[in-house]
């Protein structure tokens, strides 16, 4: 599958964007698909995960609240509802899918997913 995201940007701390990740395939449903993003000097950490095609999903602790994954099969895209937004959420966010559903062992590590998009920039300002 190809990944194209999209909706990253400049916004003030307290604020909101949506990302959009547009996947290409006819099995998109099936996928474990989502968000991770990477700090400079950090590792790449899980955003939010949809889980296969059963609508569980995965956040990472400090996301929980404060962003929403949803997903629309019919358009093929996956979005990210980020709001409260803070300076530490400063990060270029990828959406990652790998087909199946992996466990949440599987999903913490991003070495478990096979297809990525590009990248788009977040930057929060204080």
């Amino acid at each position: 599958v190809q990944l194209q995201a999209s909706g990253g940007g400049l916004v003030q701390a307290g604020g909101s964007l949506r990302l959009s990740c547009a996947a290409s395939g006819r099995t998109f449903s099936t996928y474990t698909i989502g968000w991770f993003r990477q700090a400079p000097g950090k590792e790449r950490e899980p955003v939010a995960v949809f889980r296969g095609s059963g609508g569980d999903t995965f956040y990472g602790q400090s996301m929980k609240g404060r962003f929403t994954i949803s997903r629309d099969n019919a358009k093929n895209t996956v979005y990210l509802q980020m709001n409260s937004l803070k300076p530490e959420d400063t990060a270029v966010y990828f959406c990652a899918a790998e087909p199946g559903r992996l466990i949440v062992s599987q999903v913490r590590d991003a070495k478990n997913f096979g297809s990525w998009g590009q990248g788009t920039q977040v930057t929060v300002s204080s």
